[in-house]
């Protein structure tokens, strides 16, 4: 047992557990956290824009009370759990000690996976998902393990419950194996076993889906014209950075090494699987993050090369240590290590700006998902003293409409201390949620353009603004509140117009 605890894979998962915990009350709630919640406490098969699998957790950590460490602790569980598989595939890979080490600090400290796993939402448990469905194929491939083909079912089904982009590496991971001698795999009944598991599993969340006409479908039509695409060779740059630059060369081997030498031979459908999502990411222009799971199988094959090149302890040394140095550099940018203004400061002083992969985030001072943990609770209580200020015969008949899911998943999370009721939107999930039954006498509209009100309502004007902190994203700086006075088309009856799929 005492061995057990000092395996580098018990270790490192203990220790990526550890930090994370260690900075998860930093800040707020994060906007997709907000919104998870809200999910969460309408429970279903299936959501406009995820499965149900994390909004239902969301929840569940704020069923006693407003509880931000719970919450994270539960992505920390999925950055520990990638980095432990990650150890598996190395070890499984012939990977010793160094190896091992080497692969887990690169997943741990890796900006991407930091900064995924620092906030609860559905790509924290992309590294773990994707890196344990090649483990277990590769437990069926190189030991001849069937039984691993039905963990890998199970698996993937669970992931299919957190998030819909798994597909892309099992696209990935059946054009690797049919290349290679290894597609005998196809002919094993576990196989298909698994597969059935899969479907099994994920059916309600489909059968959600249609049953609501493919919301889903609807969002991934609209995400072109709200994403900022990046020309192919940045993006390559994009993961060199995110991945961080010191390690890069070994993913890098482990996408190509498999191919140019024999003795890899057994390795390259992994490979070919990493290849394939990369050129489908590139065509379809997706974010930097959308293949963060499939990167750890590449660094687990790297380090197992770099064991077996890099011999001398010193050189091994010095290399992990530049790695680590590169980390505590970029870490804060990542990491709520430093308070919000001192983080605009050091920004400043590295040289860095926020990226831009949405057109919303252009001129932010501070990363989104900074950003977007600032300032909730302070939108919450000044709309408090705004609904507040109207004439008491007013207020039940008042919807409270938003602009966002971000701004009602605060209003309903926060709004009952200051007297608000239920938020309703046009965004997302909050569209399915309807009316809550209000006509329409009275709107109070957070952050809506005034000519489009005016046109909707018997009378509008804006009565109030909402000012928060420079430091959160631009679109809620100055957040202008309308009354909307008589709508000229009951609310129910107008819901559909307000509907807004992003």
């Amino acid at each position: 047992m005492a061995s057990r605890l000092v395996r580098p894979d018990v270790l490192l998962s203990a220790a990526t557990f550890l930090l994370h915990a260690a900075f998860a009350d930093r800040y707020g709630f994060f906007r997709d956290e907000l919104y998870f919640i809200a999910c969460g406490r309408h429970p279903a098969f299936g959501y406009v824009d995820q499965p149900p699998l994390v909004p239902l957790v969301a929840a569940a950590t704020q069923a006693f009370g407003e509880d931000l460490v719970l919450l994270r602790l539960v992505a920390a569980l999925g950055a520990a759990g990638a980095v432990y598989v990650t150890c598996a595939l190395v070890r499984l890979c012939g990977g010793g000690t160094f190896a091992q080490t080497l692969a887990g600090v690169a997943v741990a400290l890796a900006l991407v996976v930091l900064a995924l796993t620092t906030t609860l939402n559905t790509s924290s448990f992309e590294p773990l998902a994707w890196t344990l469905v090649a483990y277990l194929i590769a437990r069926a491939v190189v030991l001849d393990e069937g039984r691993a083909l039905l963990w890998a079912g199970l698996a993937t089904g669970v992931a299919l419950q957190i998030k819909y982009e798994i597909p892309f590496w099992l696209f990935g991971l059946f054009i690797g194996l049919l290349a290679v001698p290894e597609r005998r795999i196809f002919a094993r009944r576990e196989l298909w076993f698994g597969l059935s598991i899969a479907a099994l599993i994920a059916a309600p969340s489909v059968v959600w889906q249609a049953a609501h006409h493919w919301p889903f479908a609807e969002l991934l039509a609209a995400a072109p014209a709200k994403n900022a695409a990046q020309p192919p060779l940045a993006y390559l740059l994009d993961q060199v950075v995110v991945w961080n630059p010191v390690f890069a060369p070994l993913w890098i081997a482990g996408a190509l090494a498999p191919l140019l030498d024999r003795r890899l031979a057994p390795w390259r459908w992994l490979a070919l699987a990493f290849l394939v999502v990369l050129a489908c990411m590139l065509v379809l222009h997706g974010k930097d993050y959308y293949m963060a799971g499939a990167f750890p199988s590449m660094l687990a094959l790297g380090a197992v090369l770099c064991e077996r090149r890099l011999r001398n302890p010193a050189l091994r040394a010095a290399y992990v240590f530049a790695g680590l140095t590169v980390v505590a550099i970029f870490s804060p940018l990542v990491l709520p290590v430093l308070a919000p203004n001192a983080l605009v400061g050091y920004m400043r002083a590295v040289h860095q700006s926020p990226s831009e992969t949405e057109k919303s985030f252009r001129g932010a001072l501070l990363p989104q998902h900074f950003a977007d943990q600032l300032g909730w609770r302070d939108f919450a209580r000044q709309v408090g003293g705004i609904f507040a200020s109207l004439p008491p015969e007013d207020r039940a008949r008042t919807a409270l409409v938003t602009s966002n899911y971000g701004e009602a998943g605060a209003l309903d999370f926060y709004g009952p201390a200051y007297g608000l009721p239920p938020a309703l939107s046009g965004h997302n999930s909050y569209y399915l949620w309807g009316t809550h039954g209000y006509g329409g006498s009275f709107i109070l509209r957070i952050n809506g353009s005034i000519e489009r009100y005016r046109r909707l309502c018997r009378s509008a004007a804006v009565i109030a603004t909402v000012r928060l902190s420079p430091l959160v994203m631009p679109e809620e700086r100055e957040i202008p509140v309308i009354l909307c006075r008589g709508l000229r088309e009951p609310l129910p009856q107008a819901w559909p117009r307000f509907k807004h799929y992003e």
